[in-house]
């Protein structure tokens, strides 16, 4: 299948089957669901890829969850970007919500 954009040639290299489109929106859909009822709430996330996060979910939205993880740099000389007198104790990490494996509330 090629499409044409202005005088340069497009192929589709890749296309999500519909089935597949509709599971990932219904996943989706779901955990926004669980973040949204736990919002400034302590979780510990495990990605599909098997990466764990412990932080506080900050805001969930268009399919992204934000959650606020320990600045690691926090009272040190080195900053992680930006402002090196940034003493913000808190960097928030950004999720693909369809992504997340495993939701932890760790406090109540």
């Amino acid at each position: 299948m090629s499409l044409q954009h202005g005088s340069y040639p497009q192929q589709v290299l890749y296309q999500a089957d519909h089935h597949l489109v509709q599971n990932l929106k219904n996943a989706r859909n779901h955990v926004h669901h669980i973040c949204s009822l736990h919002k400034n709430k302590v979780v510990r996330i495990e990605t599909l890829d098997g990466q764990t996060f412990v932080g506080r979910i900050v805001d969930c939205n268009k399919g992204l969850l934000y959650l606020a993880v320990r600045n690691p740099y926090y009272g040190s000389q080195r900053a992680f970007f930006g402002n090196p007198y940034n003493n913000n104790d808190e960097l928030i990490l950004t999720l693909v919500l369809y992504e997340l494996l495993v939701i932890t509330l760790l406090s109540t």
